[in-house]
């Protein structure tokens, strides 16, 4: 058991050391003209959002927004949640330079009790290439 559990930190560390390695596309470029690496910068305004107390079954949304404080088109490739009760909704078409975009985060109480938080996980090709926001929530019984 011992060896199972030091070839899994062994692993996680090889996986996490090449996570934010890259390597370059102008390996031939040999001029001494510094080039425009086209980096995308991702950059939420909020991180996280806290719903506050929120009715069992009841649905609230909230809307990160984000810029492109890159040099290239940011596209969003993916956006995916902790739990089938979330659900996201972005734009899939490039976002330029300068640019704004939004995120939206639906959070359906149904079946859920007490204190939640979930995890929505976006991929993208910025120079961060995954980025985590957070949604709480205390879900209280409703009142008939």
């Amino acid at each position: 058991m011992r060896k199972i559990v030091i070839m899994a930190l062994v692993l996680i560390a090889i996986v996490a050391s090449n996570c934010g390695s890259s390597t370059s596309r102008n390996a031939g470029n040999s001029g001494s003209q510094p080039t425009d690496t086209g980096a995308v910068k991702l950059i939420f305004k909020e991180y996280e959002h806290n719903f506050g107390k929120v009715a069992e079954g009841e649905k609230v949304g909230f809307i990160f927004t984000f810029e492109n404080k890159g040099t290239s088109n940011l596209v969003i490739a993916s956006a995916t949640t902790s739990c089938g009760c979330t659900v996201p909704k972005y734009d899939t078409k490039p976002i330029p330079p300068g640019g704004n975009g939004n995120l939206e985060v639906v959070f359906d109480a149904s079946g859920r009790k007490g204190m939640q938080t979930k995890t929505i996980t976006v991929k993208s090709n910025a120079s961060i290439p995954v980025v985590l926001l957070r949604i709480t929530a205390e879900v209280v019984p409703t009142l008939n």
